[in-house]
């Protein structure tokens, strides 16, 4: 995948109308801290076009980003920030839900979990919440560049046996850092794109 072009399309708000897009769509979902501006300025290719921050909670709507004219990425708001109130929260959550029980293009949720770390109970409850609106989530373990290689096979399986994930569930490493992981993933947009259903590892 060679990506041309990158634009901001679509900001939505809690009460914003989602677009009806023509184009296949792929989210990220993540806590708020976990790095996923920074993957999604990986594969596009761009140093900030999505916003980090040294501020968790950042991203209080859903962006859309047009790619190559082909396909979108959904960022969606971090959950777990802790100093968004009740409500905020809540409201964040409806709104996050109705996108994914609403989108009809929707393909692939991307769920980012940090590698150096058990998943928290908010990534269970998104895995589960994610699963029961029909997606099977492909899991992104972040900041790859923090541990040693010889543990990563071991973050890995934390990680699945802690989201309790089903058996075929696809777990790419990444760091925003050195970029690893960027290929895979990818690989795993270009089958969705020719049409084919991505298979699980072996």
């Amino acid at each position: 995948m060679i990506i041309k072009n990158v634009n901001l399309e679509t900001v939505c708000g809690i009460t914003s109308k989602f677009p009806e897009n023509e184009h296949m769509e792929f989210a990220f979902a993540g806590k708020s801290n976990v790095g996923k501006s920074s993957l999604i300025n990986g594969l596009m290719n761009r140093k900030a076009l999505a916003k980090t921050s040294s501020q968790p909670g950042k991203t209080q709507t859903i962006n859309y980003y047009n790619i190559n004219g082909q396909m979108y990425f959904v960022d969606l708001p971090g959950y777990g920030y802790t100093r968004a109130n009740v409500e905020t929260k809540e409201k964040w959550g409806k709104m996050v839900e109705r996108y994914l029980h609403t989108s009809k293009q929707l393909r692939a949720v991307f769920l980012l979990v940090d590698i150096r770390h058990a998943p928290t109970d908010n990534d269970k409850l998104m895995y589960q919440w994610i699963l029961h609106q029909g997606f099977e989530p492909v899991l992104i373990a972040t900041k790859l560049d923090k541990i040693k290689r010889s543990q990563v096979q071991k973050q890995v399986k934390l990680i699945k046996t802690g989201l309790e994930a089903l058996a075929n569930t696809i777990v790419i490493p990444y760091s925003a850092l050195t970029k690893q992981g960027r290929e895979e993933i990818y690989q795993l947009l270009d089958t969705y794109l020719e049409g084919e259903e991505p298979a699980g590892p072996q």
